[in-house]
């Protein structure tokens, strides 16, 4: 039988999946509550998106099965949201979740909420459609649940009174103009960081093992810093490199394909979660090069080159934006497009081939993955090339032989499902990491890929002077969040500092005066959505990194950098507003802010900015000599002596007859440079 729900006219892939279930799905909107207030309903709220595994398991098992979906349309109202498209939404009853069950939530995320204010009162995430793992049947679990709701509303609403008030006063905030800000929390996160590190394999904690791009930034930053204070902090160094390598060697990265998945689920980062997410590989292709510049190491160029080749192949839409993410599964199985059979490996590499490949990935071993075989880096080159007749050149070529063909070879099988649809944030992310590695691989055609991602957003997701969160099939749609907004204006320094364009620095100008109109708390920092946003049960107003940096990190940090380069200072004071209205909560727990520690950072050293004005042909090597290494601390932007009515502080640095940089620190600017050789002992 083929039924069709609410959600037909979706433009969520996740949502668009459900929209044939016998549940009668809503998407969130006000008919959906408007219908539980009326009918005195209970809301039934399922938050998930395309690529998870779970999502997928819990929707076949009982969100397809018609008894199951009787129950739930029988004594709710049902509604469906893309946590993708609804961060907002995802965010509030995540928090809900944890405070309400005292554990970490996860998707799927299943919440069951009050009809008239939408305040959740029992949830969960996976229940099974039978009674198994300690967990009901969810058909049972429903019924008990409405019951529980209709028989215990005095018990509901003292509980659901508790909850708002607890989550209102959560992110309070004390503003106090006394605030010192000082680089204590820069150290303490320093030695926290290492408190977690895993000396063995990388990375910090236990398994689950997640990149934490923002940890690694945060240590790649200590130690460019600890080499100007001339007390160089190696082992900050070490900790970095050292987990991306061993996430470049093991089988979280995709040694066939390119590019990273969601995590590992083993310490050795051998077996991941097999979802690839575009807001995953944007960061860590930001973090390689910036590894590639201060190492120069040929593995750390590959991961880049095969990283931006995959998001070019796999996830560039034709009209240049990035989609969002691939599933986890394929043909209904985690991991199978993957996963190798021995013999299948034997059969497409020749003899010498694959005695390499299996040395290098395992293949010789016994199976890592559910009987099969998932490529992960067992022996380096040199140990291979220990073997008669090998040097290092031959087990190369054959190595990249190898994984030619398989690659080939893979390309014929069932793909996972691609979530088509575009977010603004999570381009921004891809954009940033594109413009950094072309900068610092001297790479052009990475920034026309980002370029063309850039022109997506701005000509088709920036309406009426605001930003759209999400788009797909040429629709548009959903008011961006804070996230959207100041991960796109990072983006766009990043870019101009490959190449100039004044309507982006325009546009990144018009993004932030959006954040400080509609954002903004009067107490400092910013709230995730917009003043004129629907109304929800909490504001939220995120300081804490999770998989994404926070966005008040990012608004305080582009604010700073923003404020100089214009100099504009009512940039400078909601930057350092922000910082002093989070200070107290950075000092409890450094180690899970690091974005805010950057933020800081460069409010306690302000940035070094190089403005260089020249042909583009004369002043191209003043450039690259001064963008192309490793100095986080430094912007640096070449304008060519044809552009005009720059803005703020720009205009002031005008054209001369050759090339002319000028360089400030903070509000403290030195004499303009115009001799190369003068320029190059000012950088040094």
């Amino acid at each position: 039988m083929h039924y069709t729900n609410h959600l037909k006219h979706e433009t969520s892939p996740y949502l668009l999946q459900h929209a044939a279930n016998p549940v009668d799905w809503y998407p969130w909107n006000q008919d959906a509550l408007d219908r539980a207030r009326s009918e005195n309903k209970p809301v039934l709220l399922s938050i998930g998106y395309s690529a998870c595994h779970w999502c997928h398991v819990m929707a076949h098992e009982s969100f397809e099965d018609p008894a199951t979906a009787a129950v739930m349309n029988e004594l709710f109202v049902n509604i469906k949201v893309d946590r993708e498209e609804r961060p907002d939404l995802d965010k509030i009853y995540q928090t809900a979740h944890q405070l309400l069950t005292q554990r970490s939530g996860g998707w799927p995320l299943t919440m069951f909420l009050t009809a008239d204010k939408q305040i959740p009162f029992f949830g969960g995430t996976y229940f099974p459609n039978q009674s198994r793992h300690g967990l009901p049947a969810f058909s049972e679990l429903c019924r008990r649940v409405a019951a529980f709701y209709h028989d215990k509303q005095h018990e509901i609403e003292r509980q659901n009174q508790s909850l708002v008030d607890f989550m209102s006063s959560m992110d309070a905030v004390e503003p106090n103009q006394d605030t010192l800000l000082t680089a204590a929390p820069l150290d303490a996160a320093r030695q926290q960081l290492e408190q977690q590190f895993d000396s063995q394999h990388g990375g910090f904690g236990k398994a689950p093992k997640f990149p934490h791009p923002t940890s690694l930034e945060r240590l790649l930053r200590h130690w460019s810093a600890s080499r100007t204070d001339c007390q160089e902090d190696t082992r900050a160094l070490h900790m970095a490199l050292f987990t991306l390598e061993r996430m470049a060697l093991g089988g979280m990265y995709d040694q066939i394909g390119g590019g990273f998945c969601r995590y590992s689920v083993d310490e050795q980062w051998m077996i991941p979660h097999f979802e690839k997410m575009l807001y995953d590989n944007g960061p860590l292709l930001s973090l390689y090069a910036e590894a590639c510049a201060i190492t120069g190491r040929k593995l750390f160029q590959r991961i880049v080159e095969e990283t931006a080749a995959w998001a070019e192949r796999e996830m560039q839409s034709p009209q240049g934006a990035f989609y969002s993410s691939l599933d986890a599964d394929s043909e209904g199985v985690e991991g199978r497009f993957y996963a190798w059979e021995r013999e299948q490996i034997q059969s497409i590499l020749s003899d010498d081939e694959y005695t390499v490949a299996a040395k290098r990935f395992g293949f010789e071993r016994s199976a890592n993955f559910e009987g099969k075989w998932h490529p992960h880096v067992f022996h380096s080159i040199d140990e291979i090339a220990t073997a008669p007749g090998l040097d290092t050149d031959q087990v190369e070529q054959l190595l990249s032989d190898a994984r030619q063909k398989l690659f080939t070879a893979r390309e014929q099988r069932i793909h996972p499902h691609r979530d088509d649809k575009i977010l603004v944030s999570w381009n921004a992310l891809m954009i940033k990491g594109l413009a950094q590695a072309s900068r610092h691989l001297s790479q052009p055609t990475y920034a026309q890929l980002a370029e063309s991602a850039l022109d997506y957003i701005h000509q088709q997701m920036w309406k009426n002077g605001r930003l759209l969160a999400t788009s797909k099939d040429g629709r548009s749609h959903l008011n961006a969040y804070l996230d959207d907004y100041v991960f796109l204006i990072d983006a766009i320094l990043e870019l101009l500092q490959v190449r100039w364009r004044s309507a982006d620095l325009d546009f990144a100008i018009q993004l932030i005066e959006v954040v400080l109109d509609h954002f903004a708390d009067n107490r400092g920092g910013f709230y995730f959505t917009a003043d004129d946003h629907e109304k929800l049960i909490q504001r939220p107003r995120p300081l804490s990194d999770d998989a994404l940096p926070a966005g008040n990190a990012i608004a305080a940090k582009v604010l700073g950098r923003l404020g100089h380069l214009l100099g504009e200072t009512r940039y400078l004071d909601a930057a350092e507003q922000s910082l002093k209205a989070a200070f107290q909560t950075i000092q409890q727990a450094p180690y899970a802010h690091t974005g805010l520690l950057l933020a800081l950072e460069e409010q306690l050293n302000p940035v070094q900015i190089i403005v260089i004005r020249g042909s583009v042909r004369e002043a191209g090597a003043w450039l690259q000599l001064a963008g192309r290494s490793y100095t986080p601390q430094r912007l640096c932007f070449l304008i060519p002596d044809s552009v005009r009515n720059l803005a703020g502080l720009l205009a002031e640095h005008r054209p001369e007859n050759g090339v002319i940089a000028y360089i400030c620190e903070g509000t403290r600017c030195l004499p303009p440079v115009t001799s190369f050789d003068n320029f190059r002992q000012q950088l040094s």
